[in-house]
């Protein structure tokens, strides 16, 4: 489950769960219109957050932004965060190999 801190938006947060498939499978809005947050929601739930971002990145509303646009931030903010995680996974994964090498060699 992820959260995001939403900015120029009667929504303060949202949170979100993604599953392995890249499909939204969870969200709520917190505070804002209640109306418009489950329309939102209806509509984005078990689609893939790509397809939700392009769709939804970028509708203002107040302070050139909406509650759907920050969902699409949201969601870029959550992608970035995962490619983040993997990359640090791989870097230690690699450096694990290295030093395992540099034992084997020194042993």
């Amino acid at each position: 489950m992820a959260t995001f801190r939403t900015v120029g938006t009667c929504a303060r947060e949202i949170i979100f769960n993604v599953d392995e498939k890249n499909t939204l499978t969870m969200c709520k809005f917190i505070n804002g219109c209640s109306g418009n947050a489950q329309g939102i929601v209806k509509l984005a739930l078990g689609n893939d957050i790509d397809v939700i971002i392009e769709k939804l990145k970028g509708i203002q509303c107040k302070q050139n932004t909406s509650c759907p646009d920050q969902l699409a931030k949201a969601l870029v903010d959550y992608k970035e965060k995962l490619v983040q995680k993997e990359e640090q996974a791989k870097l230690k994964e690699e450096q694990a190999k290295e030093k395992a090498a540099q034992t084997a060699q020194e042993g």
